[in-house]
């Protein structure tokens, strides 16, 4: 566990839809629109912090309402009204921790959700069941080092294009 997880005993999570090749993204946008899996991020972030990188952000192109939004950027004097800046993902951890959330969330992108892995001890993961094509991918999860904890599977229908699983995995090693 480090030291700003068991000072702070907030869970650090990742929340991610990926397909079976891990993609989550084509030039920073979704490869697809899953209405139940927005509702899923919705409910889940609602009220808590998200923690993004600022090409994330710049495809939401405002601030998730309802929730803190902290962009990390490396381009200085960088801001956007309703938004936290910093500079890297440990200072966005610290601000996160300042909050009264039990959970932080971090929403993307791929080099965020790579630079972070080590760090989280949730994953909230949408399994979209398809190969896509894209350009930017989630990481691969060992099963070494978590364990999957539920699944809710959602079939494809006519508002979405493929079928899905809800998984929630947990860190088996301390972070």
């Amino acid at each position: 566990m480090n030291k700003m997880e068991s000072e702070n005993k907030n869970i650090i999570a990742h929340l991610v839809a990926a397909s079976e090749n891990n993609v989550i993204g084509k030039d920073s946008n979704l490869p697809w629109s899953l209405p139940d899996d927005f509702k899923y991020f919705k409910n889940k972030t609602w009220g808590t912090v998200v923690i993004m990188g600022r090409k994330t952000f710049q495809s939401l192109e405002k601030p998730l309402p309802g929730r803190t939004n902290i962009v990390i950027t490396r381009q200085e004097g960088w801001k956007s009204e309703g938004v936290i800046v910093s500079n890297s993902l440990q200072d966005a951890i610290e601000k996160a921790f300042q909050t009264d959330n039990k959970e932080i969330f971090i929403i993307g992108g791929g080099e965020l959700f790579h630079q972070s892995l080590s760090i989280v001890n949730r994953i909230y993961l949408t399994r979209v069941h398809a190969i896509v094509e894209g350009n930017i991918y989630y990481p691969e999860i060992d099963p070494a080092k978590w364990k999957l904890v539920s699944e809710l599977s959602h079939e494809k229908d006519e508002k979405h294009q493929y079928a899905f699983t809800f998984q929630v995995w947990e860190s088996i090693l301390p972070v």
